[in-house]
C-alpha cells in the first residue's frame, strides 16, 4: 500500500485525489496541505445556509463541497490532512463507523501524543486535548471503498473561519469567534511549537503499518491518479455540485401559503451533528422535505431517498421516527450520534 505524501499541493487537488483513489479502487493514504486557503462544505451541508458567500467570494477563498460528511471547515497550509482509503471488503476491517473511527484514530492520537500532544479520543469521530478539540475527522462510502480524512492542526486562523461562516449578524460572529477559540486547540498552542510535516507523516505512517501492512513512500502522483483527480474536480468544483443539497430545499417562493399550508424549519444539534430539517406540511401530511446538516449519513447517496419516504406521511412525531426506523432497517443505515427520534425530534421540537 502506498503512502502520498505530497506535502503542499494545490487546494483543489487535496480534496479531489483522495476522491479519485476512491473511485479507482485504490488502497492508499495521503498525507498533505493546501498551498493556498479554501472552504469545504460536508455532503449534506447547504451551502448557502452556511457559507457567507459573499465574503469568501469577495477574498478570493474557493467554496467546495465533499462526498464525506460533517461541518463546514476553513482549510489552509497551516493543517496536514491525512486521507486513507481503504477496500470495505479488506480483511479484519470493521463496518461499524463507531468502531473504525476509534480503531483507525488511534494511530492519530497516538502521533499527536509522541509530539506531546495529550490526546485522547471522544465520540463520535474528534480527537481532543485537554477538553479542546484538536483534530476533526470523518468517513465515507465510495465505490466500495471505505475514507477516513482529518488533520493534525498545526496553527488555526479563527478569525478566517469564523468570517467564512453564515450567521445572522456580527455580534453572533463574534460569539462564533470566540467559542472557536475556546474549543478548538492546536499544536502551537499546546505544547509552543510545530514538528515538520516530514517528521509527523514518518510518524503516523509507522503507527499505522501495523493495522495496515508495510507501506511504500512516494512523493509524487502517477498520471492515471492524476487524471482521475482533475475528472473528479470539473464534477465537483461546480455550481451545481456545491450547491445540490440546495435545490432539493424548498423554498418559500415555490410553495403558496394558505390556510392549512405550513413551512417547517427546525434545527436539532444531536451527539453527531446538527440536523437541519425543511418541508412543508399540507392538510397535516409532509411534503417536500429536506435534511441537512453536518451529520454524518451511510450510504450518503441514499439520503434523498429516505426524504422521499417521508413524503406523504402524517405530520407528526410519531409518524416520522416510525417511517425513519423503517427506512433504517431496509437500508440498513448507519448514523453514528444520531438516531431515528433525533429526526423526528429536529422536525417537531418537543415544548419546553
Amino acid at each position: 500500500m502506498k503512502c502520498y505524501f505530497l506535502d503542499k499541493v494545490s487546494w483543489q487537488h487535496s480534496q479531489a485525489l483522495y476522491h479519485a483513489a476512491a473511485y479507482l479502487g485504490r488502497e492508499a493514504l495521503f498525507i498533505l496541505r493546501p498551498s493556498t486557503p479554501y472552504v469545504c462544505i460536508g455532503n449534506h451541508q447547504d451551502a448557502d445556509q452556511e457559507i457567507d458567500l459573499a465574503f469568501t467570494a469577495a477574498n478570493n477563498i474557493p467554496v467546495i463541497r465533499r462526498e464525506v460528511g460533517g461541518g463546514a471547515v476553513y482549510l489552509d497550509g497551516e493543517q496536514l490532512f491525512y486521507q486513507l482509503i481503504l477496500k470495505a471488503d479488506r480483511p479484519g476491517l470493521v463496518m461499524d463507523k463507531g468502531e473504525f473511527y476509534r480503531q483507525y484514530l488511534q494511530p492519530v492520537i497516538d502521533t499527536y501524543r509522541a509530539f506531546g500532544v495529550n490526546a485522547e479520543f471522544k465520540p463520535v469521530n474528534d480527537i481532543i486535548a485537554n477538553g479542546r478539540k484538536v483534530s476533526g475527522n470523518g468517513a465515507a462510502e465510495i465505490e466500495g471503498m471505505l475514507i477516513l480524512v482529518g488533520n493534525f492542526i498545526m496553527d488555526f486562523n479563527y478569525e478566517m473561519m469564523s468570517k467564512s461562516l453564515r450567521v445572522p449578524d456580527e455580534k453572533f460572529r463574534d460569539k462564533v469567534y470566540k467559542t472557536l477559540q475556546e474549543n478548538l486547540s492546536t499544536m502551537k498552542r499546546e505544547t509552543g511549537s510545530v514538528p515538520s510535516t516530514e517528521a509527523l507523516m514518518l510518524d503516523l505512517v509507522q503507527r499505522y503499518e501495523p493495522l495496515l501492512g508495510k507501506m511504500e513512500i512516494v512523493r509524487e502522483v502517477d498520471e492515471e491518479l492524476l487524471k482521475k483527480a482533475d475528472e473528479m474536480l470539473a464534477l465537483m468544483y461546480t455550481p451545481e455540485f456545491l450547491h445540490a443539497n440546495d435545490s432539493r430545499r424548498p423554498r418559500a417562493e415555490q410553495v403558496k401559503i394558505r390556510e392549512g399550508v405550513y413551512v417547517i424549519q427546525n434545527m436539532l444539534k444531536t451527539p453527531g451533528g446538527l440536523l437541519r430539517v425543511t418541508a412543508v406540511k399540507e392538510n397535516e401530511v409532509l411534503q417536500d422535505v429536506h435534511i441537512s446538516g453536518d451529520f454524518f449519513f451511510y450510504p450518503a447517496n441514499l439520503l434523498p431517498e429516505l426524504e422521499n419516504a417521508l413524503n406523504g406521511i402524517p405530520a407528526d412525531s410519531e409518524s416520522v421516527q416510525a417511517a425513519v426506523e423503517k427506512f433504517y432497517a431496509a437500508r440498513q443505515i448507519e448514523t453514528p450520534g444520531v438516531q431515528p427520534a433525533d429526526i423526528a425530534r429536529a422536525m417537531f421540537p418537543v415544548a419546553a
